[in-house]
């Protein structure tokens, strides 16, 4: 009997823990992930972007705002919860609007998110937009009674006090738009009233002030040159604003971020912004004020005297109770910086990795990092170009957010950046630059360009510490018109270098960082299954992220024999992966006749492809397979489209690039991501994901990442946007002369070099005497060329030249001495 009686309650142990494992399988399997996105969680909205505002981890749940372009007064946006298993909830006292603040107010316990208070039990309480307008983008402690009120700020100068506790609202500036409404999204920023600049983005306090940011500049020109005077940063006392300096300002934070500094009266507060030089690092000491320095640019694709191309970079402690840990996103690049930044404590900035994400906020939450992005915008506002056609954009905006673990900033894309302390400028005798990071590359080039009329001294100076003691370490003399790169290895330490010139002088000078890429070149892994450039035939197909609120992907599909696209049927793929044969001719229709690829984007010749592009400006890039020129000529391949938003990724003979808006300096700072040898037909954003066309169904049983459709007679790729660094380093050969026509002094077309290493270069002509070429650098993409070395080639000879390792600059030209035929071919391994 109790043998029976153990066998018997041995079963239900059995059946019992079977069942919480069924369970537990269940739950996870529920929401389906690829590359840390869960499709189920993509955000919609009905207007021209859908942008992450803020996510913040409170009362055990996410909570996850949404934004509009420019929505003062409310939109469809919405306030959304999510629990440990990942269920969403759209919370029903959502107002919308454009917000991005967020702050936790530790004596009531409540997150101030957008114009919401939710207190320690999840439960919400709207402020209306009524009663505080303005696109919120942050928020402060109170310099007087930061136990009963917190600051609001708005983008366009509004600034409200807020009673924490009845949530009444007392207004010290009014928000711009509610006497000067904006009429489209894509009119230019409007002027303030109070402040220099517009678009406000970053708010803060401590120290008696609260400190207030935009990085944008009003008027029409703006919107179209990336350089002129924008942005600026202010403070104010409680009674007057003080302007502190005239640049474009994103962040404003400190060592208590969301919760605000826990010893405001001496705690430092930080600033982010740029120029276009470098990026700018901004602190205040309670008792020596501002200090400011330089970083260098992973991306330019944020540039852009509007402001609208950065969204919210932040920096945010992401670490463990009592190991804080902060992480800075910041044009392009992760960062690791120290809890303890200030003048005279600066050591500890490090570039992390480089990413392709839009990324409005980030936070730690269940033991790893969750990014809130923007990915898919229906209007693409000013993001227009020809190589593009006239795509549309997705029939509704959505974004989503982005999971990983903690070691993701350090696994992306190769941390090469490059920025300016002199740029085409006038510079006073023995007055120091601003400092430029120094620390965190094996690489580091100095170029230097006397554009003045008499020779210079120029004293280089280390702060090896950073703890503000300088000393010299080289002293370099250029004469008038001349220029000079300087290369320090590894071998050179010091956190941050700096440059004075001891004579008046007009002078560029300019930095490009790198360490070794240890990628692999044409890597396939989770890439396995799409199709390779080799293959003829092949079945693709055009994407379109629908809209009307069906939220799902439209696919038509296609099947190229000989080159010849011919519909095999539409399809529609849902956010649970399943792809689905679908009669709607009319959508299909109406992708035809909105995606095609345009033909003839670029051109191929002998030396390498050549980009005209709208300003009429000439751009050489490397070629990959010969047999990418017809299919990508044809328009059977997709060149270039947004799939984050404000940038491109262009897809050109087997490279994929991070192309910066026309705004931002377009192709001039084109980055290359990785060389491929695949035949992708269309690529696409659809709820946070980018999605290929161009896949081997039969490819989906050893590969995740292929979905593959329910007649199984087409598949799609399925990752995020930042697995193409997994493709491999950037490759290819070509560049501005084959066999070419060359004119004595004439400089051949710009051919990129930035971003690659282990480069050759081969010289040759048809004189028939010897031939003197200068290899000319322009470090930067719009500032001077600088000659960096003369080689002179015997007639009948071939020169090969090996460029350092290390070596960095955005393009090379080269200019002969003779008129003749001349052939110059980079190449890229």
């Amino acid at each position: 009997m109790k043998k029976n009686r153990f066998l018997y309650l041995l079963s239900l142990m059995i059946l019992a823990t079977s069942a919480c494992q069924q369970e537990e399988a269940e739950s996870a399997d529920k929401h389906r992930s690829i590359s840390g996105i869960y499709p189920h969680l993509a955000y919609y909205n009905n207007e021209g972007e859908c942008g992450t505002g803020a996510v913040v981890p409170w009362a055990d749940k996410l909570w996850v705002i949404t934004y509009g372009p420019h929505l003062p007064f409310g939109s469809s946006d919405k306030l959304y919860e999510i629990d440990q298993d990942l269920n969403m909830n759209i919370r029903p006292e959502s107002i919308g609007g454009t917000p991005a603040n967020r702050m936790i107010h530790k004596e009531t316990e409540q997150l101030f998110i957008g114009p919401y208070a939710i207190g320690k039990n999840g439960e919400v309480r709207t402020i209306p937009y009524t009663a505080m307008p303005g696109r919120h983008t942050g928020n402060a402690r109170h310099l007087t009674d930061p136990a009963n009120k917190i600051y609001y700020a708005s983008m366009e100068e509004g600034f409200y006090e807020v009673d924490v506790h009845d949530l009444s609202v007392k207004q010290f500036y009014e928000d711009g738009n509610v006497t000067n409404k904006k009429k489209n999204d894509t009119d230019a920023n409007p002027a303030g009233s109070l402040l220099k600049g517009a678009h406000g983005k970053g708010y803060y306090s401590g120290q008696g002030v609260t400190v207030y940011s935009n990085n944008g500049e009003s008027g029409g020109l703006a919107q179209k040159q990336f350089d002129i005077e924008a942005g600026s940063l202010s403070e104010w006392d409680g009674e007057d604003w003080k302007l502190v300096r005239r640049n474009q300002f994103v962040e404003v934070t400190g060592p208590g971020g969301i919760y605000g500094n826990e010893n405001p009266a001496t705690d430092p507060i930080w600033a982010t912004g740029w120029d276009h030089k470098s990026v700018i690092l901004a602190a205040r000491d309670a008792e020596k004020g501002w200090s400011f320095y330089r970083l260098p640019k992973a991306s330019h694709s944020y540039d852009g005297a509007h402001g609208w191309n950065t969204e919210w970079p932040r920096i945010r402690n992401v670490g463990k109770e009592g190991e804080p840990d902060y992480l800075m996103t910041m044009h392009g690049m992760f960062w690791r910086f120290p809890e303890s930044f200030q003048e005279g404590n600066t050591a500890g900035i490090r570039p992390r990795s480089a990413y392709l994400k839009v990324i409005g906020d980030f936070t730690r939450w269940k033991d790893g990092l969750v990014f809130g992005t923007d990915d898919s915008a229906n209007k693409e506002f000013l993001n227009k170009r020809s190589a593009k056609g006239n795509i549309q954009g997705p029939g509704q905006s959505n974004s989503n957010l982005w999971f990983g673990d903690m070691d993701l900033p350090d696994a992306l894309g190769p941390n090469t950046a490059n920025g300016a302390l002199w740029l085409n400028e006038e510079v006073k005798a023995n007055t120091p630059s601003d400092p430029m990071l120094f620390a965190g590359w094996e690489n580091r080039n100095l170029w230097i360009n006397n554009e003045g009329k008499t020779k210079v001294s120029f004293v280089i100076e280390m702060d090896a510490k950073g703890d503000g003691n300088w000393r010299m370490l080289k002293e370099e003399e250029i004469e008038a018109g001349e220029s000079a790169r300087l290369y320090f290895d590894k071998t050179t330490k010091g956190e941050w270098i700096r440059l004075t010139a001891k004579q008046n002088t007009t002078v560029t000078a300019h930095m490009a960082f790198s360490n070794p890429d240890d990628r692999k070149a044409m890597q396939t892994g989770i890439f396995e299954g799409v199709n390779t450039i080799e293959k003829n035939d092949f079945t693709g197909g055009f994407l379109y992220g629908l809209g009307d609120d069906r939220r799902k992907l439209g696919l038509v599909a296609k099947s190229y024999q000989d080159g010849q696209p011919t519909d095999i049927g539409y399809y529609e793929m849902d956010d649970k992966f399943q792809l689905v044969k679908v009669d709607d001719p009319t959508t299909q229709q109406f992708i035809n006749d909105n995606f095609q690829i345009p033909k003839n984007v670029f051109e191929v010749d002998e030396a390498s492809v050549l980009i005209i592009d709208d300003k009429g400006r000439r751009w050489r890039l490397p070629k990959g397979d010969d047999r990418y020129t017809e299919p990508s000529l044809a328009g059977n391949l997709r060149i270039d489209r947004e799939v984050a938003t404000e940038r491109d990724l262009f897809n050109c003979h087997g490279t994929f690039y991070e192309l910066p808006a026309e705004n931002a300096d377009g192709y001039a700072k084109i980055r290359p991501v990785a060389s491929h040898q695949l035949k992708i037909n269309d690529y696409a954003s659809f709820r946070g994901m980018l999605l290929l066309t161009g896949v081997n169904p039969e490819a989906a049983s050893s590969n995740e990442h292929i979905v593959v459709s329910d007649d199984g007679e087409v598949a799609v790729w399925t990752g995020a946007i930042d697995d193409l660094w997994q493709l491999g380093k950037p490759v290819g050969k070509g560049g501005p002369w084959a066999n070419s026509d060359i004119k004595t002094g004439e400089p051949s077309d710009p051919y990129l070099f930035a971003f690659y290493d282990k480069r050759t270069l081969e010289l040759r002509h048809d004189a028939k005497e010897a031939v003197t070429f200068t290899i000319q650098m322009e470090p930067i993409g719009h500032g001077p060329w600088m000659d960096y070395k003369e080689v002179t080639v015997p007639a009948g000879e071939t020169h090969v030249e090996q460029f350092p390792e290390g070596i960095e600059a955005r393009w090379v030209r080269l200019v002969g001495d003779q008129d003749c035929k001349a052939s110059a071919q980079f190449t890229y391994k």
